[in-house]
């Protein structure tokens, strides 16, 4: 099958991490990394690099970012019922495609 892999979890979602160091915390999705089927989640799974000096970097140092987390370790937060919840599918009267929430059935986008 040609084309993107479909997630229930996309860009500008608010998870909760599952498993891991970062169980229980929750954040915005960054980014959806398809072909590894992990996301980077704002202020979660934070690793250390050591960075030499260059170019864009001058001083150079140990820089905090994040570091990209499997899609089965997070879940989505309702916005409505303000819980981590699993993600359903349906198709609305005019034939579009919509997210909704399992707990209490809230269309997500």
């Amino acid at each position: 099958m040609k084309g993107q892999k479909s997630y229930r979890i996309k860009k500008n979602d608010t998870v909760m991490v599952v498993t891991g160091k970062d169980k229980g915390k929750s954040g915005k999705v960054l980014r959806v990394i398809y072909k590894k089927d992990r996301a980077i989640v704002e202020k979660l799974n934070m690793i250390k690099r050591h960075m030499k000096p260059s170019q864009q970097n001058r001083q150079g140092g140990i820089l905090e970012k994040e570091s990209p987390i499997h899609i089965s370790n997070l879940m989505l937060i309702c916005a409505k019922c303000t819980d981590p919840t699993r993600v359903g599918y349906k198709v609305l009267d005019d034939n579009k495609k919509v997210r909704f929430c399992k707990k209490c059935n809230e269309v997500i986008d």
